[in-house]
């Protein structure tokens, strides 16, 4: 992640209608990015390829690396 740049899953985390109903779900977004990280680095370690669609998305916002 670059320094001083927003990523999209902070985009969502400011979302009001996302903070809501994390919030009635009773999800903390720590939580669920200390989930989304495990489950990164997992599939790093086991070298899956993510779904097309990720792919597609990731290349179209420049995030892929």
């Amino acid at each position: 992640m670059t320094e001083g740049r927003m990523t999209v899953l902070d985009e969502l985390f400011e979302d009001p209608m996302v903070q809501m109903v994390m919030a009635r779900d009773h999800v903390r977004p720590e939580e669920l990015r200390s989930l989304l990280e495990r489950d990164r680095v997992r599939a790093t370690e086991k070298r899956l390829v993510p779904p097309a669609h990720v792919i597609s998305s990731c290349r179209g916002a420049s995030l892929c690396y």
